[in-house]
């Protein structure tokens, strides 16, 4: 018997129940996988809360590692035993074992443990798409990361710093400007009492960054706005504070001719080429050291609940895993 999480209607994360479920034996083109690891992810709030609506009744989370136990007919690429990973997109890793198709999988190398593949696939990759082909960051340049404590942020932060751009982030709390700059940030600022927005010019000598990485949302548009260079990007891809709403597009003429983009992960790894050279591409950062995640929290599977409000209390710091 499989344990998994269910949810029956969206809400708090109160609504996060459990079941005990016989697994059927794997499809046409599915394995069985038993989780060793289960990355918590902002995303699965989101999915929980219905601020990105998903079937109900239904399950929770993208990301885990494990273990394939058995596979089912076509299966050709991975074996009973492979150590593997995945990101998504089906939901569901909230679990102690489930059924997935083998096309969602990624083989771990012997260099990667289960904890960190847990810790660092999804938000890695979402790393790496945002930096090397959504802004295409250049070394020399200077750029504003948000929330950069968080388990994406301090990856941003180490990425970044590894191909040559100098960093300046933002924190909630004093407590969490150690994090920042122990993941490289060259300048930290406090965003519920510095003047972000002027501090970033002032560091720029007035122009102003050309990239923005946002994952905080309603919170911090404003500050983001002001912050970018004439003719800037601005990746808004999270919500942490809430979705940002009403945007006027003449915001972007009056703030130098600015471009937005709301990025997703999937329109990104859409192909196996794409998924195999990102995840190539993400494994060599690790083997490297340049990108060295931190895991700051650990919870059973079954406290998900609890890990959820620490997370949406931003109470974290780093990537927070949940074990079976």
């Amino acid at each position: 018997m499989a344990r998994v999480a269910r949810i029956e209607r969206t809400g708090g994360p109160e609504v996060i129940g459990w079941a005990d479920v016989e697994l059927p034996p794997p499809g046409p083109g599915e394995v069985r996988m038993r989780n060793h690891a289960v990355g918590l992810n902002f995303i699965d709030t989101y999915h929980r809360s219905g601020l990105y609506p998903v079937p109900l009744p239904g399950g929770l989370g993208q990301e885990a590692s494990g273990v394939i136990e058995t596979i089912g007919e076509g299966v050709v690429d991975f074996a009973p035993g492979d150590r593997v990973a995945t990101f998504g997109p089906p939901i569901g890793a909230y679990a102690t074992e489930r059924n997935l198709p083998a096309a969602s999988l990624f083989k771990l190398p012997g260099s990667v443990d289960h904890e960190t593949a847990a810790a660092v696939l999804l938000k890695g990759l979402t790393v790496e798409f945002m930096v090397e082909r959504a802004a295409k960051v250049q070394p020399g340049w200077t750029v504003l990361v948000h929330a950069a404590a968080g388990g994406v942020g301090q990856i941003l932060v180490q990425w970044l710093k590894a191909i040559g751009a100098e960093v300046i982030g933002t924190v909630g709390s004093e407590a969490k400007i150690a994090a920042a700059r122990a993941a490289g940030a060259d300048h930290v600022l406090l965003s519920r009492s510095d003047n972000v927005a002027a501090r970033v010019r002032e560091l720029t000598g007035g122009e102003g960054v050309p990239v923005v990485f946002d994952g905080v949302g309603a919170a911090s548009w404003a500050a983001s706005l002001a912050a970018t260079k004439r003719r800037g990007l601005i990746l808004s891809y999270g919500n942490a504070s809430g979705p940002v709403e009403g945007v006027a597009l003449g915001a972007l003429n009056v703030h130098g001719s600015l471009f937005v983009t709301r990025p997703k992960l999937f329109d990104y790894y859409v192909t196996p080429e794409e998924r195999a050279a990102g995840a190539a591409r993400l494994f060599a950062m690790l083997d490297s050291g340049a990108v060295r995640p931190e895991i700051g929290r650990r919870f059973p599977l079954e406290a998900a609940a609890e890990a959820h409000r620490v997370l949406e209390a931003g109470e974290t710091t780093g990537s927070t895993l949940l074990l079976p």
